[in-house]
């Protein structure tokens, strides 16, 4: 079997890798030193560069301006976009977009998707639900009322949303069945809260009080929302392989100079075990990132395997959890006093590495989801 990346995956990569170059993880005031938000606002440069480089989207098809690409080529770039702490809405951003293209109504599609295709438009998803613990799509009900739908609840952490245009909304209709509401970030009856997340960022408590959204702006189908999650759990694993990668790069070139006795700390076997420990880790986070982003792209054509995609996501969300932590953990204990100098950036990546860990459900969240598909699923 070839699992090499095709042509156009690399070319993403390569144009991620270029882009986020001159990107300085300590390019916001410290989260450590803010009270508050570290910005008002995402990168905005930055995202006007992924634009002109055609990364916005990324996912979408010609016509909207896009690449054509799928999973593995998202996980690509936001891997690249991980090594840098990159403050840009580009995973919220292009799973909404490819959920709206697979499921959402021509009307939506073309309101929505040639701006996302151009950068000109933002798009977020709020996926938490109300507390950060219960089912995202059970914190906002939806409700028919004419040619339209009335939303009403709370979404609770959604990134992004002070600067996003529209933000994807799951929400239920009281029959059991989850649906996707987009929603304009200054609709009646909507408002936004402010809210911090570990890494500094500014996020939105979303308030829905009556909120009318029309029949052409929500999708109903089958999936829809289970895809959309899919997309920002594996995502989320993408940005903590680059997180992971960089500062396991950041702490063998201290841990190469710094010297102790005469010799480099390196050389000595407590920090080269500790070191080779967390190389596993990230082995471990690289190969269930691409099983997991193959399963969803290849669910869409219909590949099956012995358990659905949502088994191989939960590995390897599982993995990005613990194994994020643990290499953030081992390069504070190897840089000793000097990672936590808040003018070095290693403190920024171990409070990125906190909220990753923790965004959409921690290692046993999905420990337990992996347990329900292994019981409910005969392996041969």
């Amino acid at each position: 079997m070839d699992f090499t990346f095709t042509e156009e995956q690399q070319a993403a990569a390569e144009a991620a890798r270029a882009v986020f170059a001159g990107v300085a993880p300590d390019g916001v005031p410290s989260p450590a030193l803010t009270p508050g938000a570290v910005a008002e606002d995402f990168d905005r440069p930055l995202w006007a560069r992924l634009a002109s480089s055609d990364l916005t989207g990324l996912v979408l098809a010609e016509e909207y301006g896009g690449a054509g690409l799928e999973a593995i080529a998202l996980c690509l770039v936001l891997r690249e976009a991980g090594k840098r702490l990159a403050r840009v809405p580009l995973l919220e951003h292009c799973a909404t977009a490819a959920v709206v293209q697979a499921h959402g109504s021509p009307e939506l599609a073309r309101a929505l998707l040639p701006g996302a295709g151009s950068g000109a438009l933002v798009l977020t998803a709020a996926a938490h639900g109300r507390s950060g613990h219960d089912p995202a799509e059970l914190a906002v009900g939806a409700r028919r009322e004419g040619p339209g739908w009335i939303l009403d609840g709370v979404q609770t952490a959604v990134p992004w949303a002070h600067g996003a245009d529209w933000t994807a909304v799951p929400a239920h209709t009281g029959r059991g069945e989850a649906v996707l509401a987009l929603v304009p970030r200054g609709a009646e009856g909507l408002a936004l809260a402010d809210q911090y997340s570990t890494s500094g960022e500014l996020l939105a408590e979303l308030s829905f009080d009556g909120v009318r959204v029309p029949a052409a702006h929500l999708i109903a189908a089958p999936g829809a929302w289970e895809r959309l999650h899919r997309l920002l759990t594996v995502g989320t694993c993408a940005l903590a392989l680059g997180l992971g990668t960089a500062v396991l790069a950041m702490t063998g070139e201290y841990t190469g100079k710094r010297e102790q006795f005469g010799f480099p700390v390196a050389t000595f076997q407590a920090v080269a075990v500790q070191a080779a420990d967390r190389y596993i880790d990230l082995r471990a986070m690289e190969a269930t990132l691409w099983q997991a982003a193959w399963r969803i792209d290849a669910a869409t054509g219909g590949a099956g395997g012995p358990l659905p995609p949502a088994g191989d996501i939960a590995v390897a969300k599982i993995w990005a959890s613990e194994g994020v932590r643990r290499i953030v953990q081992t390069a504070q204990h190897l840089h000793g006093g000097f990672g936590a100098d808040t003018d070095y950036p290693l403190h920024r990546y171990h409070a990125w590495a906190k909220q990753l860990e923790l965004q959409l459900g921690p290692a046993a969240a999905h420990e337990e989801a992996l347990g329900d598909l292994l019981a409910a699923h005969a392996l041969a």
